[in-house]
C-alpha cells in the first residue's frame, strides 16, 4: 500500500519561497505519475504540476510556471515542489497524490482533481501566503 506524507508548508511573505517535500513509502510503479495539487479555502481542488516516473516529463499549471519546480530524489523517495516568488493567491493546502497514468498533462490533472482517483492522497500541508 502506497502513503504520501507532505510536509514543508509554512507561512512566508509575499516573493518568498518554500520547498514542500512528499514522501512515499510502499511501492511505486514505473508507469505512476505524480502530482501536487492544491485547494484554497472556499475553492475548488486543482492541479499544479506532475512529474512523470518513466521518464520525468514535466507538467506546470499556467499560473505557476516559471515560479514552480517539481523534482524528485529517487534514493530518499521523496517529490517535491519548489515554490519561489510566492503569491498571495498561492494560499492554499498542497496534496501530493499518485495518478495512474504515464501521462502527465492539465487534463490527467483535471481528472485527478474532480474524481480524485484512482490514486493515493497525501494529508496535505497549509501554505500561507501574506502580503
Amino acid at each position: 500500500e502506497v502513503q504520501l506524507v507532505e510536509s514543508g508548508g509554512g507561512l512566508v511573505q509575499a516573493g518568498g519561497s518554500l520547498r514542500l517535500s512528499c514522501i512515499v513509502s510502499g511501492h511505486l510503479f514505473v508507469d505512476d505519475t505524480i502530482a501536487w495539487f492544491r485547494q484554497a479555502p472556499g475553492k475548488e481542488r486543482e492541479g499544479v504540476s506532475c512529474i512523470t516516473n518513466n521518464d520525468n516529463t514535466t507538467y506546470y499549471e499556467d499560473s505557476v510556471k516559471g515560479r514552480f519546480t517539481i523534482s524528485r530524489d529517487i534514493a530518499k523517495n521523496t517529490y517535491y515542489l519548489q515554490m519561489n516568488n510566492l503569491k498571495t493567491e498561492d494560499t492554499a493546502v498542497y496534496y501530493c497524490a499518485t495518478m495512474i497514468t504515464t501521462i502527465c498533462d492539465g487534463e490527467n490533472l483535471d481528472i485527478m482533481a474532480r474524481v480524485r482517483g484512482p490514486g493515493t492522497w497525501g494529508q496535505g500541508t497549509q501554505v500561507t501566503v501574506s502580503s
